[in-house]
């Protein structure tokens, strides 16, 4: 086994600063609109290369969810979960659930952008909206 870690590449460096600014922001095309995520060098909906990188809500809802009971890198112990989450802004990102988990299904669930510290870096998780955050080592994206 061995340790999770990022995969940096230019296109999506303004992606890691932004979080490690704690304010996430995202590409979207000047053209049409589309946001990009991953970040790429092109927009997929209409071909255009101009871009802007813009902070996003921090807000969204889960599409999907997993709980793993088996360990696959030694930074996560399990069991731990990973979520499927539909930004405000229309992009949809894999990240994790923090603090207390909802009873029964989570589908449907409105979650906010948090930045906790894993390993050398910060990484974007959510948390249940209704649920205060208690952890000193969390902080909420837009408090």
């Amino acid at each position: 086994m061995g340790t999770s870690r990022r995969i940096e590449s230019i296109y999506d460096q303004p992606l890691w600063a932004s979080i490690q600014a704690r304010a996430m922001r995202l590409q979207r095309c000047v053209c049409c609109g589309h946001f990009r995520y991953p970040p790429a060098p092109i927009c997929a909906r209409c071909l255009s290369d101009s871009a802007e990188w813009l902070t996003l809500q921090g807000r969204g809802t889960i599409l999907s969810w997993v709980i793993f009971h088996r360990q696959y890198f030694d930074d996560f112990a399990p069991p731990y979960n990973a979520i499927a989450v539909q930004l405000a802004e229309g992009p949809i990102i894999v990240s994790n659930l923090v603090g207390v988990t909802p009873p029964g299904d989570w589908i449907g669930s409105d979650v906010e952008l948090i930045y906790e510290r894993g390993g050398e870096c910060l990484l974007p998780r959510f948390k249940l909206r209704a649920q205060p955050l208690i952890d000193a080592d969390r902080q909420l994206a837009y408090p």
